[in-house]
């Protein structure tokens, strides 16, 4: 499957402001999962389509972002940056970068984590889009938690299994085929994007008006059922569930990265410890996240433990 000339544009500029306390030191595309921040996760999935070239927009914390990634040269692909200015909306994001991208394009929000369904899945939406002649694809999946539908956006299908309606943060849902935060497009979204009004709810502009717009206009919009997996990174307890899957999937019973110290019977269960992470002698780590850099100097049972603060959460949450 030939995805040759695609961009990759990822969204990071969101502050995160229910991700507290980690949101004021962390802006939320670096937040660790497993042993890399979740950009570096999103890149990974477009260099192993192909994708070189990869504009990111960012806005809190922006120069955490470029510092930690740099040109991109680490990562396999040339990174290049735009500011969002006002936190105006996913779709306010977007338009900022319709003078850095002139060729179909594969969308990632900022702060998504998701598996593909398969190796090859993100390709499949790319031969989708260029062999049925669509002008954008969605990624989606069968959601069965209404919850994870209203936190997210809901796809109606018509004629020919080309996209209807999409539905933002639906109430109760119309179906089961959620959007996941990944999207092909031609650079004509920019054209719906434009003419895409501020909401009176939110005072923002969303990406969902947009795709609506688009498809009103004529465009041929498809879905691609292709993820497995995915979470979007809202609070605290989101972060730990996306690394308990991410370390349940590596199949190891825990992860100790390079650097990080272990005190004297210090005990780790079901964890990750990120590098330069230091653990008191006899703390026991139990089904927890550690951040680079942090200090544990008490037991840590089902936690997210960062160089400022502990949080811990109940099973039953």
């Amino acid at each position: 499957m030939t995805t040759q000339g695609l961009v990759g544009v990822i969204l990071a500029g969101g502050r995160g402001a229910r991700m507290e306390p980690f949101s004021a030191r962390y802006p939320k595309p670096l937040l660790p999962i497993f042993d890399r921040p979740v950009i570096a996760h999103q890149i990974a999935q477009m260099t192993a389509l192909g994708i070189r070239d990869v504009v990111v927009v960012v806005g809190h914390l922006g120069s955490a972002i470029s510092e930690t990634l740099g040109d991109g040269a680490a990562l396999g692909v040339r990174l290049s940056y735009v500011e969002q200015g006002a936190p105006l909306g996913i779709a306010h994001a977007l338009s900022k970068c319709e003078p850095h991208v002139d060729r179909p394009f594969l969308l990632t929000l900022g702060d998504i984590y998701f598996e593909g369904r398969a190796a090859d899945g993100l390709a499949q939406m790319a031969s989708a889009r260029t062999q049925s002649g669509l002008a954008g694809v969605l990624a989606v999946k069968q959601e069965l938690d209404e919850n994870a539908i209203r936190r997210n956006f809901t796809v109606v299908l018509g004629e020919r299994g080309l996209v209807r309606r999409v539905i933002e943060k639906p109430s109760p849902p119309e179906t089961a085929l959620k959007g996941c935060g990944v999207y092909l497009f031609e650079p004509s979204i920019f054209d719906a994007i434009r003419r895409t009004p501020r909401t009176t709810l939110r005072d923002e502009y969303e990406l969902t008006d947009a795709i609506q717009i688009f498809i009103d206009d004529g465009r041929r919009v498809g879905i691609a059922d292709v993820i497995d997996w995915d979470i979007n990174l809202t609070v605290p307890r989101d972060l730990w569930l996306a690394n308990r899957r991410a370390l349940a999937r590596s199949g190891r019973d825990s992860f100790v990265a390079d650097g990080a110290e272990l005190g004297d019977g210090a005990e780790v269960l079901r964890s990750i410890i990120g590098a330069g992470a230091q653990l008191a002698a006899g703390v026991r780590v139990v089904d927890s996240v550690v951040f680079p850099g942090a200090l544990v100097e008490r037991d840590a049972l089902r936690a997210l433990v960062t160089p400022d603060a502990q949080l811990e959460f109940a099973e039953a949450e």
